[in-house]
């Protein structure tokens, strides 16, 4: 079997398919040839540069791989080409089986406006929208005046949040529909949308549905997906908490008449917005979901295993009556995005990476390990750590310790974000759960980090001076090994010595007064004077008495940095040189850089041009998603450096504006 994917999911596959005795092949862009995936499959193919047109999104290069390997079968994953009919269509044609719906399947619930009409004639409830064959911006405002604002735009050919974009007023709507329509173009090759009243206080609750080609169809359940940022799911929960028992009946009723509706076969997902105990379809995903573990948690069912059954011609393993539920799971995507920057994609090498996999109730799915690197050209899915318990209680406290247990060093995370997600107290309550709670919550999620407390600051200063006596004492080849001369542990003559050691963090810099002691150090540093002494090991683990308390740490040290991992932060040291300052990063006045590297998709800036603060610039795409550079104060442009379709590294000039008078 071929896997049509990357990273995670093509990992997650390969698993399922060794325990069944199948052979998988993977296919890998030139970004990825030393990825997980690769090195776990029995054979893999390169299928082109990184760009994801030119590798993981081409068709005929795809093909190209299965017939050289000679696979059986296609499993297109989730993303890439995984809901496109015509690659479903391919596959059939060249003798494969595709593991999935039916290429018909497909287009009928792939196209939006489509789906939102047999739905209705299917007697399921959908919301006031449009969906018309008339997509002229004239048309489309017209309809918006009929559903009221505010409204939702949705791409009709695609899922997964991108391009959608709440309208307030029906002044932001031409704005809107452009930016929609051609984040619609990039994503799924077909700027068409519709249109939908936009609920202020909804979940998104969606049920997973399985059917096979005997006419069998039964859902595994439900999960809830409401923790939302910008359409994109952060946490998932199996079961839906606190939904009435009749409700939920109804819920999975109406998504096995969808699957029913269009003869569905394999794994698919029915999303439904749930409002004042009544629910409203929104879309069906005739593919397997990022969030699909959950389900296998509170099941203890194979989903892959399934679907591969399935594809081959069998029956359901099971009917409607043996399938149970028990207990509740929770998923938390761990991404490589900078929450204190305004989630900007992150990437680069990782440079460290220990995972909580192996913790009772706790699963993590990735495809990556220390040493890889995050590529601008995809998604910025880093990991899924998912933890079962037997209550949502215990699901929610294994998920915690797993996210404080997380280290990653290299790009940033959104892990710290994740951890304060699961530990606030209105997540924990339900009643405050929708589509909208991080919007709601945002100064709680995104507040600054505190300082670090006197003995973190210790721990650093311990670990930096033992790191530093290390080097030194490996550099040194006495004669004597015993001779006190050549010792590193501060012994004098005249007694103790002392020295001040300077730590970087934040932006700050902590200056340490100290003192050699018998078995540490005795450090003095903004009026605090405490005793460390301990142990530390190569591999990261450390053994500290800090005055009167015992305290057991992790770190990762590269170079003149330290990285503490402690109470379920993470602190980044950088041991300054004598008479160093730490230093900042400079910016010359009026020039606006790009904040990553990326592809440039609009400029909506010309020399000359007023503009205000907070205006719209230029718009970059990274990982799948569009970022827009505003403008940081008013003014007006002296000059734009890019253009539409460049590829800008970051930190490149994009726009200059007059200096400030």
């Amino acid at each position: 079997m071929l896997i049509a994917n990357r990273s995670e999911i093509a990992v997650r596959i390969i698993r399922t398919a060794r325990v069944m005795g199948i052979r998988s092949v993977a296919v890998f862009s030139d970004a990825d040839a030393g990825s997980l995936a690769v090195k776990l499959a029995d054979e893999a193919v390169c299928i082109g540069p990184p760009p994801a047109r030119e590798s993981y999104l081409a068709i005929e290069k795809i093909m190209a791989a299965a017939k050289a390997s000679g696979a059986d079968a296609v499993h297109p994953g989730y993303g890439f080409l995984a809901e496109n009919a015509d690659f479903a269509a391919t596959c059939v044609e060249a003798g494969l089986i595709f593991v999935g719906p039916t290429a018909a399947t497909i287009r009928a619930m792939g196209d939006k406006a489509q789906a939102r009409v047999r739905m209705a004639a299917a007697g399921v409830p959908v919301l006031q929208g449009y969906d018309g064959e008339d997509r002229s911006p004239g048309a489309l405002a017209k309809a918006a005046e009929t559903i009221g604002f505010p409204l939702l735009i949705k791409p009709s050919a695609g899922g997964g949040g991108k391009g959608m974009r709440v309208v307030e007023t029906a002044g932001d709507l031409p704005a809107a529909l452009h930016a929609a329509q051609r984040e619609a173009v990039a994503a799924f090759g077909d700027g068409r949308v519709i249109l939908e009243l936009y609920l202020q206080k909804a979940r998104h609750v969606e049920v997973q549905v399985f059917a096979d080609s005997f006419g069998n169809v039964v859902h595994l359940f439900d999960r809830d997906c409401s923790v939302q940022r910008r359409h994109q799911k952060v946490i998932e929960e199996a079961p839906a908490p606190d939904l009435p028992q009749t409700l939920r009946r109804d819920l999975h009723r109406a998504a096995i008449t969808c699957a029913r509706s269009v003869d569905y076969r394999g794994a698919g997902t029915v999303e439904f917005l749930v409002a004042d105990d009544r629910f409203f379809f929104m879309e069906m995903n005739t593919r397997l979901q990022v969030e699909h573990p959950v389900t296998e948690a509170i099941t203890g069912l194979d989903l892959v295993e399934w679907q591969l059954r399935v594809a081959a011609g069998e029956r359901l393993p099971l009917p409607q009556a043996a399938i149970t539920c028990q207990g509740h799971a929770m998923e938390a995507r761990l991404c490589a995005e900078d929450p204190d920057s305004g989630f900007l994609p992150s990437t680069g090498r990782i440079e460290h990476l220990a995972l909580p996999a192996g913790r009772p109730g706790i699963r993590v799915d990735t495809g990556f390990q220390a040493g890889d690197c995050i590529s601008v050209h995809y998604d910025s899915l880093l990991a899924k750590i998912i933890a079962r318990g037997a209550d949502r209680g215990d699901a929610m406290a294994r998920l915690a310790a797993a996210l404080r247990a997380t280290e990653v060093v290299g790009p940033a995370t959104n892990r710290a974000f994740l951890a304060r997600i699961i530990d606030h107290p209105a997540f924990a309550g339900i009643d405050d759960l929708d589509t909208r709670f991080i919007e709601r919550h945002d100064a709680d999620l995104l507040a600054p980090a505190p300082p670090p407390e006197a003995s973190v600051i210790a721990a650093a200063a311990f670990l930096a001076l033992r790191g530093m006596e290390r080097v030194s004492g490996q550099a040194a080849d006495p004669a004597d090994p015993f001779s006190p001369w050549d010792r590193t542990h501060g012994w004098r003559l005249g007694g103790a010595a002392s020295r001040r050691l300077e730590l970087a963090i934040a932006g700050d810099t902590a200056a340490v007064d100290v003192t050699w002691a018998r078995e540490g150090y005795e450090l003095a540093f903004a009026g605090h004077r405490l005793s460390v002494s301990g142990r530390s090991e190569p591999g990261g683990a450390a053994r500290l008495r800090i005055d009167d308390r015992l305290v057991n740490l992790r770190f990762f040290a590269q170079g003149a940095d330290i990285h503490l991992f402690a109470g379920g932060m993470v602190y980044r040291f950088t041991v300054l040189a004598p008479g160093r300052s730490q230093g900042g990063k400079e910016t010359a006045g009026g020039r606006i850089v790009s904040p990553m590297p990326g592809l440039v998709l609009a400029v909506s800036a010309t020399a000359g041009d007023a503009v205000e603060k907070g205006q719209a610039l230029v718009v970059i795409e990274a990982m799948k998603m569009e970022h827009t550079v505003a403008a940081p104060r008013a003014g007006r442009v002296r000059s734009v450096d890019v253009g539409v379709g460049e590829q800008v590294v970051a930190g490149a000039e994009l726009v200059v504006l007059e200096a400030d008078a």
